[in-house]
């Protein structure tokens, strides 16, 4: 049975191990008002992106040139753009392309970068050298000039944008794993497995991977709303999520070029903000509840 070192040095027993801070997690977090609102808003764009064919008033691509840039009525919430789209529709279904980015990126990246950390943070010697300069040369740039790079190399498209910003967040999980790694392995307990013969296959999956799992959480949901934003700023330059897909940056875009029609950006740029700022509080309440020290 594998056991837990606690803060004092002692060795936890099972009990014990069901009271340590990782035990019900999200309750924790939900029990905070960070978590609670977080975790409201974020289930609402959820919600919105799997149900969107249904909930919609309008198809996004439906053309109606006789309400061309109609401000928010009674028929349309949202208003309409330059070409009669009903702006609440597409809000909806932008939801849809903008979680299907975030969640791909962050989880191919939280995937190959966690699996590099761990490498990394365990072999040692060269191949962590080696590894970590590679993390350090993709650190080197902003991400959103990576992203941009990328993406001009392998042209604008939804699976591109969800590559481009996958690449770039990968660093960020190999570090912030390898970290965890370094310190885990140290461990007595650890050490004790390795001298009882214990596979590395098994300490790794096992016990160290579950141990170092806490911080990555709480970075997880930064991930996303940095993704977000990436997303977002690339569909505004025109390189992420093509037309006639609707994309909440790429709306934004259009109604820039039609400032004066306020609806046009306003709902999208709400839409972008509140996915954001979910994202953040939720990653704050995580943070507290991982965070044995605030317990």
């Amino acid at each position: 049975m594998a056991v837990t070192e606690l803060h004092t040095g002692a060795v936890a027993t099972p009990a014990e191990i069901s009271k340590s801070p990782n035990a019900g997690m999200v309750r924790r977090v939900l029990l905070t008002w960070q978590g609670a609102v977080g975790a409201s808003i974020l289930a609402v764009a959820l919600f919105c992106a799997i149900f969107a064919p249904w909930i919609v008033p309008y198809s996004s691509a439906d053309i109606d040139y006789m309400a061309i840039m109609m401000p928010p009525d009674h028929m349309h919430l949202f208003g309409t753009d330059e070409v009669g789209r009903d702006i609440l529709s597409r809000c909806i279904e932008g939801a849809r392309t903008s979680l299907i980015v975030v969640f791909s990126a962050v989880a191919f990246s939280a995937v190959v970068g966690m699996a590099i950390g761990l490498v990394a943070g365990w072999v040692g010697g060269l191949t962590e050298k080696v590894l970590m300069r590679v993390m350090d040369a993709v650190l080197a740039f902003p991400l959103i000039v990576l992203a941009l790079t990328i993406i001009a190399i392998l042209g604008p498209s939804l699976s591109n944008a969800i590559l481009a910003i996958g690449i770039v967040k990968i660093p960020h999980f190999a570090r912030l794993t390898r970290g965890e790694v370094l310190s885990l392995k140290e461990l007595d307990y650890i050490k004790a497995m390795k001298t009882l013969g214990a596979s590395e296959a098994r300490i790794l999956l096992r016990h160290i991977l579950p141990n170092s799992i806490g911080p990555v959480l709480v970075y997880v949901s930064i991930a996303a709303s940095l993704a977000l934003m990436t997303e977002a700023s690339l569909s505004f330059l025109g390189l992420g999520v093509q037309p006639p897909t609707p994309s909440w940056g790429g709306m934004v875009a259009v109604g820039m070029q039609n400032y004066q029609f306020w609806w046009m950006s306003i709902f999208p740029g709400l839409a972008i903000f509140l996915t954001v700022f979910a994202f953040n509080l939720l990653g704050d309440a995580i943070r507290d509840a991982v965070d044995a020290r605030l317990q």
